[in-house]
């Protein structure tokens, strides 16, 4: 069953709304990133500690998506997205008054149950909804909501952090949640379950070598990138000895770079795909081992560096999932939400690794160590396109029934 037809003016607008939500998503997921500082003053905890946060919140989407997508696999669609977005209005309102870390960490674990659920089911329900022969356009929009959560969402959520406390930042996002929902309401169809995957779905996906292999691959280059990532605030204010304002415009430069990233691959990606990846991750790879000497160097070589920083993660994070879709088109809300929960994985890991590198080690080698896997996933990423030199396209399975 598929939605009905409708204009292409009324279609744009639903895929542009998701686009709205996986921003709102991406940068409620990144914003303890530029706040770590804030909430550990205000907690009077060691900025390392605080980070914790992240892994936790990580995790818990790693562990739940796959779980509370089967559980939800036959729920018509915009009741369920409606139902995502009204847990994590109330979750963000108990970020606001949390009252010490460990409501803070509970309100995060209710927006991780939400975020495991939408991003099991956003970019599908684009693909499904956007007008016809659009799809690869629908999924750029999608991606473009995610790099404005790290160009516009994240610089403007740290801003205002700094000027009337992390707890408005929390509010701030729950408000913009509220009326994305309310818009959500006017605009949605009813979308029955389509696709989703079961439980049965699991062993087929696993008898492909292609797609567990792209798998393993993201959450190696994921790990890397959010080793460093995860600290670059606290990096830079004490490592790099540059102001609070300057650590705002690395981020914001972090996340506009992914948008060049985006359009690099939205030219390349259908021919280069491959390429693109393994030279992404190379560069990624070099971009970690000269964070320290960038620092070291002044501002002006930190924001250079960012920019292929941004621009990389982004290239790998896209081609990575038009080659899920792909592989396992015939189950994409399973595939999607093995994809977040593996992400997410790779969030914690590297988060988890930054912040005992920040305990034990130094903060200042988190370049160093995120550069240990990067190099892995680069070897990892060289392998596979030889073993399956056109990833994606050799393996196309037909629709099986009970998939």
């Amino acid at each position: 069953m598929t939605i009905n037809p409708v204009s292409r003016k009324v279609a744009w607008l639903r895929v542009v709304m998701l686009s709205i939500a996986a921003f709102i998503f991406n940068t409620t997921e990144f914003i303890p990133v530029g706040l770590l500082s804030d909430i550990a003053a205000s907690f009077g905890m060691q900025t390392a500690k605080t980070g914790i946060m992240i892994t936790i919140y990580a995790w818990v989407v790693a562990l739940a998506s796959l779980p509370f997508m089967l559980m939800t696999a036959r729920i018509e669609r915009r009741k369920l997205l409606l139902a995502l977005f009204a847990v994590f209005i109330v979750s963000h309102l108990l970020s606001f008054v949390a009252w010490n870390f460990t409501i803070l960490v509970i309100s995060r674990t209710g927006v991780a149950f939400a975020h495991a659920i939408f991003w099991s089911i956003t970019v599908s329900l684009a693909v499904r909804m956007a007008p016809a022969g659009k799809r690869a356009q629908a999924m750029s929009l999608i991606a473009t909501g995610t790099s404005l959560a790290m160009v516009l969402g994240l610089p403007l959520g740290r801003t205002i952090g700094q000027y009337f406390g992390w707890r408005t930042t929390f509010l701030v996002i729950g408000i913009a949640a509220l009326f994305t929902m309310l818009s959500l309401i006017k605009i949605l169809p009813r979308l029955p379950s389509e696709h989703s995957g079961s439980l049965k779905s699991l062993p087929i996906l696993a008898r492909r070598p292609a797609l567990l292999s792209v798998y393993i691959l993201l959450a190696t280059a994921v790990t890397a990138h959010y080793t460093a990532y995860s600290y670059i605030e606290p990096f830079i204010l004490q490592i790099a000895r540059l102001s609070a304002e300057f650590a705002t415009l690395l981020l914001l430069v972090l996340g506009g770079a992914g948008i060049i990233g985006s359009f690099i691959f939205s030219r390349l990606g259908n021919q280069h795909a491959s390429l693109l990846v393994s030279a992404a991750i190379g560069l990624l790879t070099l971009s970690l081992l000269m964070l320290y000497p960038a620092a070291s160097g002044g501002s002006d070589y930190l924001v250079a560096l960012s920019v292929f920083w941004g621009m990389c993660t982004m290239i790998i994070t896209l081609g990575l999932q038009v080659k899920v879709l792909i592989l396992a088109s015939d189950a994409t809300d399973l595939a999607m939400s093995l994809f977040s929960g593996i992400f997410n994985i790779g969030i914690g890991a590297g988060a988890l690794l930054g912040n005992q590198i920040s305990l034990h080690l130094s903060m200042a080698d988190i370049g160093y160590w995120g550069a240990i896997p990067a190099a892995v996933a680069l070897i990892l990423s060289i392998a596979m396109f030889r073993r399956w030199p056109t990833l994606g396209q050799e393996f196309q399975p037909r629709p099986k029934s009970g998939v």
